[in-house]
Protein backbone atom coordinates (compact mmCIF):
# COMPACT_ATOMS: atom_id res chain seq x y z
CA UNK A 1 0.00 0.00 0.00
CA UNK A 2 1.27 3.45 -0.96
CA UNK A 3 0.83 5.88 1.94
CA UNK A 4 -0.52 9.22 0.72
CA UNK A 5 -0.95 12.69 2.18
CA UNK A 6 -3.21 15.10 0.27
CA UNK A 7 -2.15 18.76 0.39
CA UNK A 8 -4.87 21.24 -0.52
CA UNK A 9 -7.47 18.88 0.88
CA UNK A 10 -10.23 21.49 1.28
CA UNK A 11 -10.22 22.48 -2.40
CA UNK A 12 -12.41 20.95 -5.08
CA UNK A 13 -9.59 18.91 -6.56
CA UNK A 14 -8.29 18.03 -3.11
CA UNK A 15 -11.63 16.52 -2.13
CA UNK A 16 -11.73 14.43 -5.30
CA UNK A 17 -8.22 13.16 -4.53
CA UNK A 18 -9.29 12.23 -0.99
CA UNK A 19 -12.14 10.12 -2.40
CA UNK A 20 -9.92 8.53 -5.03
CA UNK A 21 -7.14 7.59 -2.61
CA UNK A 22 -9.60 6.14 -0.10
CA UNK A 23 -11.29 4.10 -2.82
CA UNK A 24 -8.17 2.68 -4.45
CA UNK A 25 -6.78 -0.72 -3.47
CA UNK A 26 -3.16 0.39 -3.95
CA UNK A 27 -3.22 3.56 -1.82
CA UNK A 28 -3.81 4.37 1.83
CA UNK A 29 -4.73 7.88 2.99
CA UNK A 30 -2.60 8.69 6.04
CA UNK A 31 -2.97 12.47 6.23
CA UNK A 32 -4.63 15.58 4.84
CA UNK A 33 -3.35 19.17 4.87
CA UNK A 34 -4.75 22.57 3.97
CA UNK A 35 -3.34 25.96 4.94
CA UNK A 36 -6.77 27.18 6.06
CA UNK A 37 -7.80 24.00 7.87
CA UNK A 38 -9.59 24.35 11.19
CA UNK A 39 -9.76 20.74 12.32
CA UNK A 40 -12.20 19.42 9.70
CA UNK A 41 -12.50 15.65 9.38
CA UNK A 42 -12.00 14.03 5.99
CA UNK A 43 -15.21 12.03 6.34
CA UNK A 44 -17.30 15.17 6.68
CA UNK A 45 -15.78 16.64 3.50
CA UNK A 46 -16.49 13.71 1.20
CA UNK A 47 -19.26 11.78 2.99
CA UNK A 48 -17.11 8.79 3.82
CA UNK A 49 -16.02 6.77 6.83
CA UNK A 50 -12.73 8.49 7.60
CA UNK A 51 -11.83 10.25 10.84
CA UNK A 52 -8.52 11.75 9.67
CA UNK A 53 -8.20 15.39 10.73
CA UNK A 54 -7.19 17.97 8.12
CA UNK A 55 -4.11 19.75 9.51
CA UNK A 56 -2.69 23.13 8.56
CA UNK A 57 1.03 22.37 9.13
CA UNK A 58 2.54 20.43 6.22
CA UNK A 59 5.96 19.75 7.75
CA UNK A 60 4.49 18.51 11.03
CA UNK A 61 2.01 16.29 9.22
CA UNK A 62 4.81 14.70 7.17
CA UNK A 63 6.75 13.96 10.36
CA UNK A 64 3.70 12.40 11.99
CA UNK A 65 2.37 10.41 9.01
CA UNK A 66 5.59 9.47 7.19
CA UNK A 67 3.92 9.12 3.76
CA UNK A 68 5.40 7.73 0.58
CA UNK A 69 3.78 10.40 -1.59
CA UNK A 70 2.22 13.83 -1.19
CA UNK A 71 -0.41 14.79 -3.75
CA UNK A 72 -0.38 18.58 -4.05
CA UNK A 73 -3.30 20.57 -5.45
CA UNK A 74 -2.71 23.96 -3.84
CA UNK A 75 -1.85 27.35 -5.41
CA UNK A 76 0.95 28.55 -7.72
CA UNK A 77 2.03 31.09 -5.07
CA UNK A 78 2.83 28.43 -2.46
CA UNK A 79 3.60 25.22 -4.36
CA UNK A 80 7.37 25.80 -4.60
CA UNK A 81 7.64 26.27 -0.83
CA UNK A 82 5.49 23.16 -0.33
CA UNK A 83 7.80 21.10 -2.50
CA UNK A 84 10.91 22.32 -0.69
CA UNK A 85 9.34 21.04 2.54
CA UNK A 86 8.28 17.74 0.95
CA UNK A 87 11.69 17.07 -0.61
CA UNK A 88 13.40 18.03 2.64
CA UNK A 89 11.56 15.14 4.28
CA UNK A 90 12.65 12.75 1.50
CA UNK A 91 9.06 12.30 0.32
CA UNK A 92 7.92 11.95 -3.30
CA UNK A 93 5.35 14.35 -4.77
CA UNK A 94 2.60 14.21 -7.36
CA UNK A 95 1.65 17.77 -8.31
CA UNK A 96 -1.40 19.08 -10.12
CA UNK A 97 -0.80 22.71 -9.21
CA UNK A 98 0.19 24.67 -12.33
CA UNK A 99 2.25 27.78 -13.08
CA UNK A 100 5.75 26.30 -13.43
CA UNK A 101 8.21 27.87 -15.86
CA UNK A 102 11.39 26.20 -17.14
CA UNK A 103 13.56 27.70 -14.40
CA UNK A 104 11.28 26.36 -11.66
CA UNK A 105 11.16 22.94 -13.26
CA UNK A 106 14.96 22.84 -13.41
CA UNK A 107 15.16 23.89 -9.76
CA UNK A 108 12.74 21.15 -8.72
CA UNK A 109 14.66 18.51 -10.67
CA UNK A 110 17.92 19.48 -8.96
CA UNK A 111 16.31 19.68 -5.52
CA UNK A 112 14.57 16.31 -5.86
CA UNK A 113 17.80 14.64 -6.97
CA UNK A 114 19.69 16.26 -4.10
CA UNK A 115 17.22 14.71 -1.67
CA UNK A 116 17.12 11.37 -3.52
CA UNK A 117 13.42 11.67 -4.25
CA UNK A 118 11.14 12.41 -7.20
CA UNK A 119 8.30 14.63 -8.36
CA UNK A 120 5.66 14.36 -11.05
CA UNK A 121 4.56 17.74 -12.38
CA UNK A 122 1.48 17.05 -14.51
CA UNK A 123 -0.22 19.95 -16.31
CA UNK A 124 -3.14 17.55 -16.84
CA UNK A 125 -3.99 14.23 -15.19
CA UNK A 126 -6.71 13.27 -17.66
CA UNK A 127 -5.91 10.22 -19.76
CA UNK A 128 -8.01 11.67 -22.57
CA UNK A 129 -6.09 14.95 -22.45
CA UNK A 130 -2.79 13.08 -22.76
CA UNK A 131 -4.13 11.27 -25.83
CA UNK A 132 -5.33 14.61 -27.26
CA UNK A 133 -1.78 15.96 -26.97
CA UNK A 134 -0.30 12.85 -28.58
CA UNK A 135 -2.70 13.12 -31.50
CA UNK A 136 -1.91 16.83 -31.89
CA UNK A 137 1.82 16.07 -32.05
CA UNK A 138 1.20 13.56 -34.83
CA UNK A 139 -1.12 15.86 -36.78
CA UNK A 140 1.15 18.91 -36.69
CA UNK A 141 3.79 17.05 -38.70
CA UNK A 142 1.37 17.10 -41.65
CA UNK A 143 -0.66 20.24 -40.86
CA UNK A 144 1.89 22.63 -39.30
CA UNK A 145 -0.45 25.64 -39.02
CA UNK A 146 -2.56 25.32 -35.89
CA UNK A 147 -4.08 27.26 -33.01
CA UNK A 148 -5.08 26.17 -29.50
CA UNK A 149 -8.20 27.22 -27.63
CA UNK A 150 -8.37 26.23 -23.96
CA UNK A 151 -11.48 26.76 -21.84
CA UNK A 152 -11.58 26.61 -18.04
CA UNK A 153 -13.70 27.66 -15.08
CA UNK A 154 -13.43 31.32 -14.12
CA UNK A 155 -11.55 30.67 -10.87
CA UNK A 156 -8.45 29.37 -12.64
CA UNK A 157 -5.46 31.58 -11.78
CA UNK A 158 -3.09 31.05 -14.71
CA UNK A 159 -3.50 31.58 -18.44
CA UNK A 160 -2.73 29.93 -20.77
CA UNK A 161 -3.27 26.67 -18.92
CA UNK A 162 -0.38 24.34 -18.25
CA UNK A 163 -1.94 21.83 -20.64
CA UNK A 164 -2.08 24.40 -23.45
CA UNK A 165 1.53 25.45 -22.88
CA UNK A 166 2.75 21.85 -22.86
CA UNK A 167 0.70 21.05 -25.97
CA UNK A 168 2.20 24.05 -27.75
CA UNK A 169 5.75 23.11 -26.75
CA UNK A 170 5.33 19.53 -27.95
CA UNK A 171 3.75 20.64 -31.24
CA UNK A 172 6.45 23.24 -31.92
CA UNK A 173 9.16 20.64 -31.33
CA UNK A 174 7.40 18.17 -33.63
CA UNK A 175 6.93 20.67 -36.49
CA UNK A 176 10.47 22.02 -36.22
CA UNK A 177 10.02 25.46 -34.67
CA UNK A 178 8.44 28.69 -35.89
CA UNK A 179 5.72 28.74 -38.54
CA UNK A 180 4.08 31.98 -39.69
CA UNK A 181 0.34 31.88 -38.96
CA UNK A 182 -1.89 34.68 -40.19
CA UNK A 183 -0.76 37.58 -42.34
CA UNK A 184 2.68 38.87 -41.25
CA UNK A 185 1.33 42.45 -41.28
CA UNK A 186 -1.90 41.72 -39.40
CA UNK A 187 -2.90 44.34 -36.83
CA UNK A 188 -4.66 43.65 -33.54
CA UNK A 189 -7.37 46.28 -33.10
CA UNK A 190 -7.44 45.29 -29.45
CA UNK A 191 -4.27 43.95 -27.83
CA UNK A 192 -4.46 40.23 -27.22
CA UNK A 193 -7.14 39.56 -29.82
CA UNK A 194 -4.93 36.99 -31.53
CA UNK A 195 -4.04 35.29 -28.27
CA UNK A 196 -0.63 34.40 -26.90
CA UNK A 197 2.12 33.88 -29.48
CA UNK A 198 4.20 30.82 -28.60
CA UNK A 199 6.83 30.55 -31.34
CA UNK A 200 4.21 31.40 -33.97
CA UNK A 201 1.52 29.12 -32.53
CA UNK A 202 -1.44 31.09 -31.17
CA UNK A 203 -3.06 30.08 -27.86
CA UNK A 204 -6.39 31.49 -26.69
CA UNK A 205 -7.77 31.24 -23.13
CA UNK A 206 -11.47 31.29 -22.20
CA UNK A 207 -12.55 31.69 -18.56
CA UNK A 208 -16.26 31.23 -17.81
CA UNK A 209 -18.43 29.63 -15.15
CA UNK A 210 -19.77 26.24 -16.18
CA UNK A 211 -16.53 24.92 -17.65
CA UNK A 212 -14.21 22.44 -15.94
CA UNK A 213 -11.24 21.87 -18.30
CA UNK A 214 -11.45 21.74 -22.09
CA UNK A 215 -9.08 22.17 -25.02
CA UNK A 216 -9.24 22.05 -28.76
CA UNK A 217 -6.41 22.18 -31.27
CA UNK A 218 -7.46 23.44 -34.70
CA UNK A 219 -5.30 22.65 -37.74
CA UNK A 220 -5.64 24.41 -41.08
CA UNK A 221 -4.58 23.05 -44.45
CA UNK A 222 -5.35 23.59 -48.11
CA UNK A 223 -9.15 23.49 -48.29
CA UNK A 224 -9.58 21.65 -45.00
CA UNK A 225 -9.43 21.92 -41.21
CA UNK A 226 -8.97 19.33 -38.49
CA UNK A 227 -10.06 19.79 -34.88
CA UNK A 228 -8.90 17.62 -31.99
CA UNK A 229 -10.88 18.35 -28.83
CA UNK A 230 -10.93 17.01 -25.29
CA UNK A 231 -13.48 17.77 -22.57
CA UNK A 232 -13.24 17.00 -18.87
CA UNK A 233 -16.86 16.96 -17.80
CA UNK A 234 -16.08 16.52 -14.11
CA UNK A 235 -13.03 16.47 -11.87
CA UNK A 236 -13.38 12.70 -11.53
CA UNK A 237 -11.72 12.50 -14.96
CA UNK A 238 -8.38 13.43 -13.39
CA UNK A 239 -8.37 10.75 -10.70
CA UNK A 240 -7.15 7.71 -12.69
CA UNK A 241 -4.12 9.80 -13.68
CA UNK A 242 -3.48 10.95 -10.11
CA UNK A 243 -3.55 7.36 -8.88
CA UNK A 244 -1.27 6.27 -11.74
CA UNK A 245 1.17 8.98 -10.68
CA UNK A 246 1.10 7.78 -7.07
CA UNK A 247 1.83 4.21 -8.17
CA UNK A 248 4.58 5.04 -10.65
CA UNK A 249 6.53 7.98 -9.17
CA UNK A 250 8.54 5.70 -6.90
CA UNK A 251 10.29 4.28 -9.98
CA UNK A 252 11.94 7.64 -10.77
CA UNK A 253 14.49 10.08 -9.37
CA UNK A 254 14.24 13.80 -10.03
CA UNK A 255 11.58 15.50 -12.16
CA UNK A 256 9.02 13.79 -14.34
CA UNK A 257 7.23 16.47 -16.39
CA UNK A 258 3.94 15.21 -17.80
CA UNK A 259 1.85 12.14 -17.04
CA UNK A 260 2.52 10.89 -20.58
CA UNK A 261 6.00 9.79 -19.44
CA UNK A 262 4.29 7.14 -17.27
CA UNK A 263 1.85 5.93 -19.95
CA UNK A 264 3.46 3.08 -21.87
Amino acid sequence: MIKVVVNGALGRMGREVLKAVLGDEHTKLVGAVDAIAKGERVGSLITAQCDIEVKSDLAKTLDECRPDVVVDFTQPAVVMDNLRVIFGKGVRAVVGTTGFDKDKLAELDALARKNNTSVLIAPNFSIGAILMMRLAVQAVKYLPKAEIIELHHDNKLDAPSGTACLTADLMIEARGGFVQQGHPDEEEKHKGARGANIDGLRVHSVRLPGYVAHQEVIFGGLGETLTIRHDSISRESFMPGVLLGCREIGKYTGLVHGLDKMMH
